[in-house]
């Protein structure tokens, strides 16, 4: 019965992998960003085989920082105006 809830975990976490990466894609921000958004996804990605149930946590907040505007700095600028 367990299996079958990790098999189950395991869909939802894949297809909200597949949401997020669409998401990022779209994105109207600098190369930059979308590079530390998607280094991001892919530790998820790798969390994921280690320990589902804390990449389905890692993801969730990811998507609700996508979802809030919440983005990493670019890092090819210093900041200043």
């Amino acid at each position: 019965m367990e299996r079958d809830g990790q098999l189950e975990l395991y869909g939802i976490v894949a297809d909200r992998l597949k949401e997020a990466h669409a998401k990022v894609r779209a994105l109207q921000v600098p190369e930059g960003v979308r590079m530390a958004l998607s280094r991001k996804l892919l530790v998820i990605t790798s969390a994921a085989k280690h320990d589902l149930a804390d990449a389905a946590t890692r993801l969730e907040r990811f998507m609700n920082d996508l979802d809030e505007g919440r983005f990493p700095q670019d890092p090819d600028t210093d900041g200043s105006p």
